[in-house]
């Protein structure tokens, strides 16, 4: 899940903050406005539509890829927060190469959200071009026939563990949990999961949304787990964690976002490594002095993936929105933002990662494992039925 990705970062990792959700039926009728009129479908170098291209060859090469691009002259994104992992600079800096407008709707929406998007308004001018997902939502997405597939140029060089076979989603940017916390208003900030029990943390630690929507939150309670002598394949001691966490008057029903770390109402923040490193840039001289610590009690790990919706308005630019992201220059900006590219590893190795991008990465201790995708389903389950019980 992506943050779900909720939030109103000044907005938020994305993914934002404010009303995390929107019904599938609000989406519905924001968008009851009919289906788009047929346009004309840029054809490929070998004959094959735009929508059907599965590679940059289809096309016969970048140079064609970004004409037609060009030619339909938008890109439609949904819940891409401009604080969110850089997603702000990422916008601009394709704005600026191609000359493609993105129309950037609901930044704070969850991948919930985004899923529903695609549904409702299939057909429709207005619905989403490309998708960045929680790792469990692409997966339902692509069993649902929803995405399209497609390999980028770097296909190659993204581990098999990090993509579909098929190309309908492949892994692009990730962190680990962290423990977000502001100085300035905590004598002495927590570093693992069970200092977040200590009594004089009360009405202070907040997660990123709802766990069963938003990726983060999620990945905060699979971390929990982890340090709580569960596994990938049980997530429930993370549940009980944060059962016990609110019972104990700790955990506070409030979203964090940068609005909530600003104001001083959400001072401990469990959150992805890359957003909270971020906060610490973005409220320097502003009263808050918020350091990250990646606790080793629970160290978890885990990426967002990208895909192009299948009945995507804009077929050739959304596939040369893929291509940009997972080329040097999309992943290095990225890392700009504390994100960890899926190519850094082949990066570092060809010299093409940004060394001081990589240097004010949070300190880390291991090499990241993850959970499989029947374990990520079981989790999924497990927190759909246990969490509102846990914490209500």
């Amino acid at each position: 899940m992506r943050r779900a990705r909720p939030r109103p970062r000044i907005r938020a990792n994305s993914r934002a903050v404010a009303a995390l959700a929107l019904s599938t039926a609000a989406l519905t009728a924001l968008t009851a406005c009919g289906a788009a009129p047929e346009e004309e479908v840029t054809t490929g170098a070998n004959g094959v539509k735009s929508t059907e291209a599965t590679s940059v060859a289809d096309f016969g090469g970048l140079e064609k890829l970004v004409a037609a691009a060009e030619k339909e002259g938008e890109l439609n994104v949904i819940a891409l927060p401009p604080d969110w992992a850089n997603y702000g600079e990422i916008i601009k800096a394709f704005q600026a190469k191609y000359k493609v407008k993105i129309k950037s709707e609901n930044p704070d929406g969850s991948s919930s959200d985004e899923i529903a998007a695609v549904k409702s308004r299939k057909g429709q001018k207005r619905a989403p071009d490309v998708l960045d997902l929680g790792i469990a939502f692409a997966r339902s997405g692509a069993a649902e026939n929803l995405f399209a597939p497609y390999k980028v140029a770097t296909w190659d060089k993204i581990p098999d563990s990090q993509k579909d076979a098929d190309g309908r989603w492949y892994n692009d940017y990730g962190g680990y949990v962290s423990i977000g916390c502001d100085a300035a208003r905590i004598k002495t900030c927590p570093e693992t999961f069970a200092d977040l029990l200590k009594p004089e943390y009360k009405g202070k630690v907040a997660l990123n949304g709802n766990p069963t929507k938003s990726g983060s939150a999620f990945g905060g309670v699979y971390a929990a787990s982890l340090a709580n002598k569960g596994s990938f394949g049980d997530i429930q001691p993370g549940i009980d964690f944060f059962g016990k966490l609110k019972k104990s008057g700790n955990f506070i029903p409030v979203e964090s976002t940068p609005a909530t770390v600003e104001k001083g109402e959400t001072p401990i923040s469990i959150d992805w490594d890359y957003l909270n490193a971020g906060y610490a840039d973005q409220f320097k001289g502003k009263g808050v002095d918020w350091k990250v610590s990646v606790p080793k009690d629970g160290v978890y790990a885990q990426f967002y993936s990208q895909a192009i919706n299948k009945d995507a308005p804009h077929p050739a630019a959304a596939r040369l929105w893929m291509e940009y992201l997972y080329s040097a220059e999309g992943q290095n900006l990225w890392l700009k933002g504390y994100a960890r590219p899926v190519l850094l590893p082949a990066m570092t190795e060809d010299g093409t990662a940004d060394k001081a991008f990589v240097a004010k990465l949070p300190a880390v201790e291991g090499t990241p494992t993850f959970p499989s995708s029947e374990e990520l389903d079981q989790a999924n389950a497990t927190l759909s039925e246990n969490w509102d019980k846990a914490v209500s």
